[in-house]
């Protein structure tokens, strides 16, 4: 587990290390209490991968699109049969970095039980940092 403790202007320190260790393609888990920077940090990857427009988080779309093989998911209102019957699934099998917020630990153990690899970013905020735990 990698440990970095950031500022919200500094997030390029987090946004590089996962450039660096992940695959073009990852299923990453955003974990953090409300307003811990989860959707903040989706949108510092989306800026690092050049993605123009505001990142907001899909509460109520479920899923958004960025382009550039970012996709960004919000599963707060989902149980993991829910998520499946909407096709939400097959997303995956898309090319690019899929950030699911409050992905839920069932629906974790599915996804790697089918074969894919689940990275978990625990966002603990810090006084005037966040502190990310990322298990690769």
């Amino acid at each position: 587990m990698k440990e970095i403790q950031a500022s919200l202007d500094k997030l390029n320190k987090v946004v590089d290390y996962l450039q660096n260790n992940l695959p073009s393609n990852a299923i990453i888990f955003l974990r953090g209490d409300l307003a811990a920077g989860k959707t903040t940090l989706t949108q510092a990857i989306a800026n690092a991968k050049g993605i123009e427009g505001e990142v907001t988080s899909p509460t109520f779309s479920l899923q958004h699109c960025y382009g550039e093989g970012l996709y960004h998911y919000d599963l707060y209102r989902l149980d993991h049969e829910e998520f499946m019957q909407l096709g939400l699934f097959e997303e995956f099998e898309k090319e690019g970095w899929h950030m699911v917020e409050w992905g839920s630990d069932t629906l974790k153990a599915f996804l790697e039980g089918v074969g894919y690899n689940v990275v978990t970013i625990d966002i603990e905020p810090k006084e005037n940092s966040r502190i990310y735990r990322i298990a690769i």
